[in-house]
């Protein structure tokens, strides 16, 4: 949830406006509905429809942003669900791609795990009446890069017939580094606050 989620430290649940119902939060209404035909899609081995609908995905997750910045920065709607829509769409095709052989089921649990430990980090502060500030780390943003490109190069590979062992060998050692290191900060930076 905090990779790329509330910049500058945004507080949860705090936003500029008071409108629910704007194009933004229409754009990633409709990415988080994507994920169950990414995931059957995916199961169905139907690999270059799940690449053009993961690639537009990102583009719909480029065109809200833009849109909620030109309107003045959002509202506290678009900034829970864009982090919800964003991760539920790559947990899943991580978990989705494991499941048919496609990721090692370990990466899976890697990326899961963290995302979890994460999360329920943030409802167990927020539970005991702290202050959740998300600001998303250096190397968590580069974590939630290659986990992207990687499952774009699996859906590519797979969906073309492209062969790329090697790179995708590489890509995948680099996101279970990251994933570790990242998920490792948060605790780390955490633990030291309180």
């Amino acid at each position: 949830m905090p990779d790329g989620a509330m910049p500058n430290g945004s507080q949860l649940g705090r936003g500029t406006t008071g409108v629910v119902l704007t194009l933004a939060n229409v754009i990633t209404f409709g990415r988080l509905c994507a994920v169950p035909l990414a995931v059957w899609l995916v199961l169905e081995e139907q690999f270059a429809e799940a690449f053009f609908l993961f690639v537009a995905a990102g583009l719909s997750d480029a065109v809200d942003g833009w849109l909620a910045r030109r309107n003045g920065g959002g509202n506290s709607v678009g900034a829970l669900l864009d982090p919800v829509a964003d991760k539920a769409l790559l947990v899943t095709m991580y978990v989705t791609l494991a499941a048919v052989k496609v990721l090692p089921d370990w990466l899976a649990i890697l990326v899961v795990f963290r995302d979890t430990v994460i999360v329920g980090g943030i409802v167990v502060l927020a539970l005991t009446g702290q202050t959740v500030m998300i600001r998303p780390l250096y190397i968590s943003k580069v974590n939630t890069a290659l986990q992207i490109v990687l499952v774009a190069v699996a859906l590519l590979s797979f969906g073309f017939g492209l062969a790329a062992p090697v790179a995708m060998d590489a890509l995948v050692w680099l996101v279970a580094a990251t994933t570790l290191a990242s998920g490792a900060a948060y605790v780390w930076i955490t633990a030291r606050r309180r």
